[in-house]
């Protein structure tokens, strides 16, 4: 019976070289959460593009937070905990999601339509959108930024899955 050894990759040491690989681990991670419909990116657990059992290797810690603080600083991904272990991941900025939002009202004829913000995200007329199965952080976050502009307006229930939304789009 032989031993595995599972091998880490590290940032690599010089400076330029180091700048393109953070970018292209920034370009690999947003387009890879935005194909799999991935919001949030844990430092702690396994996500598939940081370690490959098969080959067995993975990223150190380092480099993954190395990754993931370049894409914060960017503005691409926030902190969800002061600890820097959850990582909400906006392959899409949030103005980019509210235009989604109101791109999605208008083909499906919803401007003058009242919803609950949860079918918004999973109501029949989401299935198949970008919509459909937005993270509920960065959903309400659109939607308000959506309401500061007078395109629509939040009310709440009487528990969370009753908050609505009225569009005036």
């Amino acid at each position: 019976m032989h031993k595995r050894i599972y091998v880490e990759l590290w940032l690599q040491p010089v400076r330029e070289t180091r700048e393109k690989q953070i970018q292209l681990w920034k370009e690999l991670i947003l387009e890879y959460c935005k194909t799999q419909k991935i919001f949030v990116v844990s430092l702690e657990e396994d996500f598939p593009l940081f370690s490959n059992p098969v080959i067995e290797r993975s990223l150190s810690h380092e480099a993954r937070d190395a990754f993931l603080s370049a894409l914060v600083a960017e503005g691409r991904a926030e902190w969800l905990d002061k600890s820097h272990r959850k990582c909400l991941v906006l392959w899409h900025r949030i103005q980019d999601w509210a235009d989604i939002i109101v791109r999605f009202v208008k083909d499906y004829g919803l401007e003058d339509s009242v919803m609950t913000v949860e079918e918004l995200r999973t109501g029949v007329e989401s299935q198949g959108t970008e919509v459909q199965g937005m993270d509920r952080t960065v959903l309400l976050r659109a939607l308000k930024l959506l309401e500061n502009k007078g395109k629509l307006a939040l009310f709440k229930g009487s528990s969370t899955d009753d908050e609505g939304v009225k569009f005036s789009v």
